[in-house]
């Protein structure tokens, strides 16, 4: 690191847990986000803030005036913009070091694959089962690790699936693919426009992805793999469950469909 890179991250440095090694691996690290939503404005602007080297972000939308009472990252200047173009340039603002490559793409097959195997760390900030369960099996067969988030209404949710550690549970272990799949793609890519979302809760599960992201970068305390956290913004609780992998699970065996349910413990 230069002198205006230690001063840039002084006040990481000076945590004892952190220092100048955990940002030097932050500085040469390189992490895909997918999705430049509400979950992607919070972790892509606190990546970037810390020095995050390489950041590639996906998303094939455009950015609509209803996005912006909680998609952060977007102006209202950008309303009609592709939302990862949008999210770059606000990313350059932020932090210009920070080398942002903006995929006006939705990702899959073979191009989510070959991305995921060049990225250290992967945050699922998308709005639909279907990309998520496509990234995480894209995550499985590389061994990356995976940062996922959720939010709608008053109900957020993040958790780690360390796919770096051989009996590590993946999303499919907590949300089987069929499962999901009886209530049809369209209807979660629909719920925020008939459910609502509370503003600042994807900022408080962004934000989350963003420090595990970080931690997993760095090397440095405890993260949430094997954790599920589901935090209820009405009530201000935040409740923690244990997850271990299912036996049974296509993603990680790769071999015939199970019931794909986590046995979760208390």
């Amino acid at each position: 690191m230069d002198d205006n890179q230690r001063l840039r991250y002084s006040r990481h440095l000076l945590l004892n847990e952190f220092g100048e090694e955990a940002q030097a691996r932050l500085l040469g690290a390189h992490a895909l986000v997918v999705g430049a939503g509400g979950l992607g404005s919070a972790a892509l602007m606190y990546l970037a803030a810390a020095g995050l080297g390489h950041i590639r972000v996906a998303d094939d939308d455009r950015v609509d005036l209803t996005n912006l009472q909680r998609q952060v990252i977007h102006r209202t200047a950008s309303v009609g913009e592709p939302k990862a173009a949008s999210a770059a340039r606000t990313l350059a603002e932020i932090n210009p070091e920070v080398r942002v490559e903006p995929l006006v793409e939705r990702l899959q097959g073979q191009r989510l694959e070959a991305l995921v195997r060049q990225a250290d760390v992967v945050l699922d900030c998308s709005d639909n089962f279907a990309t998520r369960h496509a990234i995480n099996r894209a995550c499985v067969a590389a061994r990356r690790p995976l940062v996922s988030g959720a939010a709608i209404r008053f109900d957020g949710q993040v958790a780690v699936f360390d796919l770096r550690q051989a009996n590590a549970p993946c999303y499919h272990c907590l949300f089987a693919e069929d499962e999901q799949g009886q209530h049809g793609e369209r209807y979660e890519e629909e719920r925020c426009a008939t459910l609502g979302i509370f503003a600042p809760l994807v900022g408080i599960i962004g934000t989350m992805q963003a420090a595990e992201a970080i931690k997993i970068i760095a090397g440095i305390g405890e993260t949430l793999a094997g954790r599920l956290q589901m935090y209820d913004a009405l009530a201000a609780r935040w409740h923690e469950v244990r997850l271990v992998r299912d036996a049974h699970c296509r993603a990680v065996r790769g071999g015939p469909r199970g019931r794909g349910r986590l046995r979760r413990q208390p």
